[in-house]
Protein backbone atom coordinates (compact mmCIF):
# COMPACT_ATOMS: atom_id res chain seq x y z
CA UNK A 1 0.00 0.00 0.00
CA UNK A 2 2.67 2.78 0.69
CA UNK A 3 4.98 1.45 -2.17
CA UNK A 4 2.28 2.11 -4.21
CA UNK A 5 1.12 5.35 -2.54
CA UNK A 6 4.87 7.14 -3.13
CA UNK A 7 5.05 5.56 -6.80
CA UNK A 8 1.27 8.08 -7.07
CA UNK A 9 3.96 11.34 -6.75
CA UNK A 10 3.32 12.29 -2.78
CA UNK A 11 4.09 16.25 -2.48
CA UNK A 12 5.39 18.22 0.23
CA UNK A 13 3.48 21.18 1.90
CA UNK A 14 5.63 23.59 4.48
CA UNK A 15 3.90 25.95 6.44
CA UNK A 16 5.32 29.61 7.27
CA UNK A 17 5.47 30.76 10.81
CA UNK A 18 6.86 33.77 12.55
CA UNK A 19 6.64 31.11 15.97
CA UNK A 20 8.94 28.51 16.24
CA UNK A 21 7.58 25.43 15.89
CA UNK A 22 10.16 23.22 17.55
CA UNK A 23 9.47 19.62 19.24
CA UNK A 24 11.03 17.29 20.62
CA UNK A 25 13.25 15.56 17.24
CA UNK A 26 14.19 17.49 14.90
CA UNK A 27 11.82 16.72 12.12
CA UNK A 28 8.04 16.19 12.39
CA UNK A 29 6.29 15.02 9.79
CA UNK A 30 2.32 14.63 9.41
CA UNK A 31 0.30 12.74 6.07
CA UNK A 32 -2.67 15.10 4.84
CA UNK A 33 -4.63 11.95 4.76
CA UNK A 34 -4.61 12.02 8.41
CA UNK A 35 -5.82 15.20 8.95
CA UNK A 36 -8.54 13.81 6.57
CA UNK A 37 -9.30 11.18 8.49
CA UNK A 38 -9.04 12.40 11.75
CA UNK A 39 -11.83 15.55 10.12
CA UNK A 40 -14.04 12.73 8.82
CA UNK A 41 -14.59 10.84 12.47
CA UNK A 42 -14.92 14.43 13.95
CA UNK A 43 -17.82 15.59 11.19
CA UNK A 44 -15.46 19.01 11.09
CA UNK A 45 -12.81 20.01 9.12
CA UNK A 46 -9.46 20.26 11.08
CA UNK A 47 -6.70 23.11 10.40
CA UNK A 48 -3.32 21.11 10.20
CA UNK A 49 -1.44 23.87 11.76
CA UNK A 50 -2.70 22.01 14.88
CA UNK A 51 -0.33 19.57 14.61
CA UNK A 52 2.30 21.66 14.66
CA UNK A 53 4.65 19.32 11.89
CA UNK A 54 7.66 20.46 10.20
CA UNK A 55 6.46 18.64 6.95
CA UNK A 56 3.12 17.76 5.54
CA UNK A 57 2.96 14.90 3.21
CA UNK A 58 0.60 13.99 0.63
CA UNK A 59 0.74 10.28 0.76
CA UNK A 60 -2.12 9.63 -2.39
CA UNK A 61 -2.91 5.71 -1.45
CA UNK A 62 -1.90 5.52 1.58
CA UNK A 63 -4.99 6.04 4.33
CA UNK A 64 -4.72 8.05 7.63
CA UNK A 65 -1.94 7.67 9.88
CA UNK A 66 0.06 6.06 6.27
CA UNK A 67 2.93 7.75 7.71
CA UNK A 68 3.17 5.49 10.61
CA UNK A 69 4.22 2.93 8.05
CA UNK A 70 7.94 4.88 7.48
CA UNK A 71 9.35 3.77 10.82
CA UNK A 72 12.10 2.30 10.68
CA UNK A 73 12.77 3.73 6.63
CA UNK A 74 14.64 6.83 4.87
CA UNK A 75 13.37 9.41 2.89
CA UNK A 76 14.50 12.13 0.30
CA UNK A 77 12.23 14.76 -0.10
CA UNK A 78 13.23 17.40 -2.61
CA UNK A 79 16.54 16.83 -4.52
CA UNK A 80 18.84 16.08 -1.48
CA UNK A 81 17.26 16.00 2.20
CA UNK A 82 17.28 12.68 3.55
CA UNK A 83 14.92 11.80 6.92
CA UNK A 84 15.30 8.94 8.91
CA UNK A 85 11.42 8.06 10.48
CA UNK A 86 12.18 7.16 13.77
CA UNK A 87 9.37 6.91 15.60
CA UNK A 88 5.47 7.34 16.12
CA UNK A 89 4.36 11.28 17.56
CA UNK A 90 2.64 10.95 21.22
CA UNK A 91 0.41 13.53 20.97
CA UNK A 92 -0.76 16.37 23.64
CA UNK A 93 -3.35 19.02 24.86
CA UNK A 94 -1.68 20.91 21.81
CA UNK A 95 -3.79 19.49 19.32
CA UNK A 96 -6.52 20.94 21.05
CA UNK A 97 -6.11 24.54 20.81
CA UNK A 98 -7.43 26.26 17.27
CA UNK A 99 -4.17 27.56 15.99
CA UNK A 100 -6.21 31.35 15.56
CA UNK A 101 -8.00 31.80 17.77
CA UNK A 102 -6.51 29.81 20.69
CA UNK A 103 -9.81 27.77 21.62
CA UNK A 104 -9.71 24.14 23.08
CA UNK A 105 -11.50 21.52 21.48
CA UNK A 106 -10.59 18.14 23.35
CA UNK A 107 -12.30 16.19 21.52
CA UNK A 108 -9.61 15.96 18.86
CA UNK A 109 -7.20 14.64 21.49
CA UNK A 110 -9.65 11.73 22.73
CA UNK A 111 -9.98 10.95 18.55
CA UNK A 112 -6.77 10.86 18.47
CA UNK A 113 -6.60 8.32 21.52
CA UNK A 114 -9.24 6.37 20.48
CA UNK A 115 -8.05 6.23 16.77
CA UNK A 116 -4.21 5.41 17.16
CA UNK A 117 -3.11 5.06 20.79
CA UNK A 118 -2.59 9.11 20.77
CA UNK A 119 -0.16 8.94 18.31
CA UNK A 120 -0.45 10.87 15.09
CA UNK A 121 2.32 11.71 13.33
CA UNK A 122 6.16 10.71 13.20
CA UNK A 123 9.36 11.84 13.96
CA UNK A 124 12.59 11.67 11.77
CA UNK A 125 15.92 12.63 12.39
CA UNK A 126 17.85 14.72 9.37
CA UNK A 127 20.53 12.66 7.58
CA UNK A 128 21.26 14.98 4.73
CA UNK A 129 19.76 18.26 4.94
CA UNK A 130 18.70 20.07 2.10
CA UNK A 131 15.89 22.92 1.28
CA UNK A 132 12.75 21.55 0.83
CA UNK A 133 9.36 23.41 -1.32
CA UNK A 134 6.15 22.90 -1.29
CA UNK A 135 5.59 20.28 -3.98
CA UNK A 136 8.86 18.73 -3.51
CA UNK A 137 8.79 14.76 -4.50
CA UNK A 138 8.61 12.21 -1.67
CA UNK A 139 10.66 9.38 -2.32
CA UNK A 140 11.45 6.06 -0.38
CA UNK A 141 14.93 4.77 0.02
CA UNK A 142 14.97 1.51 1.98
Amino acid sequence: MLGAGLRDAPTVTLLRSDLALTDCRPVSIFSVQTVQQLSQELGAALDQRRFRANVYVDLPSAGGFGEQALIGRSLRVGSKAVISILERDPRCQMITLDPDTGKSDPKILRQVAQADDATAGVYGAVLVEGTLRKGDPVELLD
